[in-house]
């Protein structure tokens, strides 16, 4: 997935660009055995909404308040342990937001931002935008970072119960629907 991502940040953004990705994300979803739908006859790839121009805003990051860590147990997994490194405010379709920006203490370490929203087509775990352990990662600066929705995934427990996922934070639950990105029909 990093070099599906490192070809979307070195791309114009756009339909085509977005196109690409799912074609390269659905193949690892059927092929590769670590796959949360492996074994599961009649994958015919994954859901997503129509790709939505108005969906891509930039965010500003702000410095946090007071420090939050969190560690999550994850089984078999291990702690999975994130830390507030920002509060990232941004606009979507005319309403404003805050999503807390977390880094990852471990493990393949990087920048992780799992958010929640009110769309019946959404996980209710939650969904990602960044995670730096797969390289997900659209653009970030010190003050500012590209949220693209259209590249919102679910995290792999959407798929299996034999995964365990970190799901979005409380502070990441957003108020508002968001009709971009992968789509989730339930089990």
């Amino acid at each position: 997935m990093a070099e599906a991502y490192a070809k979307v940040r070195s791309s114009p953004p756009g339909d085509a660009t977005w196109q690409a990705f799912i074609r390269t994300r659905n193949r690892l979803f059927e092929r590769h055995p670590q796959s949360p739908v492996a074994g599961i006859d009649g994958f015919a790839g994954l859901d997503y909404h129509p790709y939505s121009p108005e969906a891509r805003v930039s965010g500003v990051i702000e410095t946090p308040g007071e420090p939050l860590e969190r560690a999550i147990d994850l089984g078999a997994d291990g702690v999975f342990t994130t830390r507030r490194i920002g509060v990232v405010a941004f606009e979507y379709l005319g309403r404003s937001a805050t999503l807390d920006l977390l880094w990852i203490a471990g493990y393949g370490g990087g920048v992780f931002l799992p958010f929640a929203d009110g769309s019946p087509a959404s996980y209710p775990g939650g969904r990602y935008l960044y995670d730096g352990i797969k390289g997900a990662d659209l653009g970030v600066g010190e003050r500012e970072i590209v949220l693209d929705f259209n590249y919102a995934y679910n995290p792999s427990c959407a798929y299996s119960p034999r995964w365990t996922c970190p799901l979005a934070p409380p502070e990441n639950r957003l108020a508002f629907s968001v009709e971009a990105g992968e789509r989730w029909s339930g089990p």
